[in-house]
């Protein structure tokens, strides 16, 4: 609530809040009428602490004043204000598991925009930074209403067995801060989403299920981007563009034109955090004896962050004191001119990006590798895993371009029904008779692709996916041009198989059968080749008969040719054809 400041006794919320630099909170979510609160109130300390703090109505003492004078006992005025289950019950000692059960009341969600977005509001002037906090606000509140609408579910019941969508929605307060551990620029929010809410059918306060909340934070993190990329690109005209900064690795989206240099000056704790992971994976290679795997690595690095994370600064400065300070450091580092056109260069970016990007969304391709993705990373998922791989895609294609709302809805959908099947009551895995081709040739290609376990798991599934996504182009080009209607076109009959291709799996290591090339499916193939040859050579033979007969057919005049090094208006050659002859 007050950033990096400290809260003494006896001192005023908003007076540390002041002296922190930090804006006070906000109330956030449709869950406020309930509790007679306004979206965009002041929390003020007494409401934090008695809904955050005891889980009980923010104005608990007023009610209980109330109540007391109309002659209710202190206990029952109170429990009067209790939202749900009071904290006292897990406290309890008759209560089974007594000393595992803590009282969990909050969430900590944290909101935070991509590294050069803090840049560009860290060191531009002060309209883009009023523009670029708006767009944060905005795709803020668009991801908390969706995991309101969508996601929050309330228990109830042993074990919280029936699970309903809430009746009011979430109640959220809001907190602002502007800066890193390390001192550098990081906008980003808390939002601290309380855990009561209301049920449905009888309008009783109850929990909201952590499990099934948990669960779609990647997805609510993807929409959240989406979100912001849009409001930027919308009111600044800027594009955006991914950058890889791990290879391997799922690549992030940046602000196009923005100095590279500028993001290893603002995140000073990724290169503290390189630097002290080798020790930690020496010392895991000459205690396991061999190199740690992908969830060994990832808990290296959590190992390593955590012990390079430097104290909270003890200096407090305001919001306009530290963007002094900022401009001041990367220009002595960069230079005037990196630091005061970045706006510029950023419009400059984004005209060339439109120029050269079509943002369309192909639904059937997105669906492709989408399913090939969440398929290679994880090989069993849920509804969730391909939401948040959507999303990921409609990042990826429209570059910041908005996109028609129920359309990542729309690509999970087309996933689930063409490339999937139930693995298990829960789970759901690729369907390798749609997504795999049916010819050996690419079988071949794509096998490796998806079992090349030295390769990280993100680079399996992008070759994955773009393999499949070539042939699924293929097809259709093959079945388009094949519903025109030719003249003068021979029809040769397909090479039947000699027999037909088993779609199984091995005893052992489950990979697919592939059926041989049999004799009789190369006979086949020659007398067909035969076949074709002798009618073409007739069909010849007839031509020049007519033409002895009948004369020449009359000539045009030939139309003038162009000037050299010039081209017809209208007239493109496709690469690797030729404008006459016999391609």
């Amino acid at each position: 609530m007050v950033g990096d400041g400290h809260l003494r006794a006896g001192t005023p919320l908003r007076a540390a809040q002041d002296e922190a630099g930090v804006p006070p909170g906000v109330w956030k979510g449709r869950g406020l009428a309930a509790l007679g609160l306004k979206d965009g109130d002041v929390v003020t300390e007494r409401q934090a602490e008695l809904l955050l703090g005891e889980g009980r109505h923010p104005d608990a003492d007023r009610i209980e004043r109330e109540l007391l004078a109309q002659g209710k006992t202190p206990a029952q005025a109170r429990r009067a204000t209790v939202l749900g289950r009071p904290i006292e019950h897990n406290r309890s000692p008759k209560t089974d598991k007594a000393k595992e059960r803590t009282p969990w009341l909050a969430f900590d969600l944290t909101f935070r925009p991509p590294p050069t977005a803090h840049l560009a509001w860290a060191l531009m002037d002060d309209r883009h930074r009023r523009v670029l906090e708006l767009c944060d606000d905005i795709a803020r509140d668009k991801t908390l209403t969706w995991l309101g609408d969508a996601v929050a579910e309330i228990r109830w019941k042993a074990g919280g067995k029936q699970r309903a969508r809430v009746k009011d929605g979430l109640i959220v307060a809001v907190f602002r801060h502007y800066e890193s551990r390390a001192g550098k620029p990081l906008l980003h929010h808390h939002a601290i989403v309380s855990i009561r809410a209301r049920r449905p059918h009888d309008g009783k306060w109850g929990n909201l299920s952590a499990d099934s909340l948990m669960a779609h934070i990647v997805a609510a993190d993807t929409l959240y981007l989406l979100y912001f990329m849009e409001e930027v690109s919308a009111r600044l005209g800027w594009a955006w563009e991914s950058r890889e900064v791990t290879p391997g690795r799922r690549p992030v989206m940046d602000i196009a034109g923005i100095d590279r240099r500028l993001i290893g000056w603002q995140s000073t704790r990724r290169q503290q955090i390189e630097d002290a992971l080798p020790v930690l994976t020496a010392k895991y290679e000459e205690r396991q004896g061999h190199a740690p795997g992908e969830r060994a690595s990832y808990a290296l690095a959590c190992q390593a962050a955590d012990q390079t994370r430097p104290p909270k600064r003890t200096e407090l400065l305001s919001l306009t004191e530290l963007r002094e300070r900022w401009r001041t450091s990367a220009i002595r580092a960069f230079g005037a001119c990196t630091v005061y056109r970045l706006a510029e260069r950023a419009r400059a970016a984004a005209a060339a990006v439109w120029a050269r990007v079509r943002p369309v969304v192909d639904i059937a391709l997105a669906a492709v590798d989408v399913a090939a993705v969440v398929y290679v990373m994880r090989g069993a998922f849920k509804r969730h895993h391909l939401l948040a791989e959507a999303r990921r895609h409609l990042s990826y294609v429209l570059r910041g371009r908005p996109h028609q709302a129920g359309l990542d809805e729309t690509i999970v959908q087309t996933a689930i029904d063409d490339y999937t099947r139930p693995a298990s009551r829960r789970m759901m895995t690729a369907d390798l008779r749609a997504l795999y081709p049916r010819d050996t040739e690419d079988q071949a290609v794509l096998r490796p692709l998806t079992r090349k376990r030295t390769a990280p798991p993100y680079e399996r599934a992008r070759l994955a996916a773009d393999a499949l996504r070539v042939r699924a182009q293929a097809v259709r080009r093959a079945d388009r041009l094949g519903s025109r209607t030719r003249p003068h076109a021979v029809a040769v009959p397909a090479a039947s198989r000699s027999h037909p291709r088993p779609f199984r799996t091995g005893p052992k290591d489950g990979r697919l059968l592939e059926p041989e090339t049999g004799v009789d499916t190369v006979e086949q193939t020659r007398r067909t080749f035969e076949a074709a040859v002798k009618l073409a050579a007739r069909l010849q033979d007839g031509k020049r008969e007519r033409a002895v007969a009948h004369g020449p057919w009359p000539q045009s005049a030939p139309a003038a040719a162009p000037p050299p090094h010039t081209q017809q208006p209208g007239i493109q050659p496709a690469l690797g054809r030729t404008i006459g002859g016999v391609t």
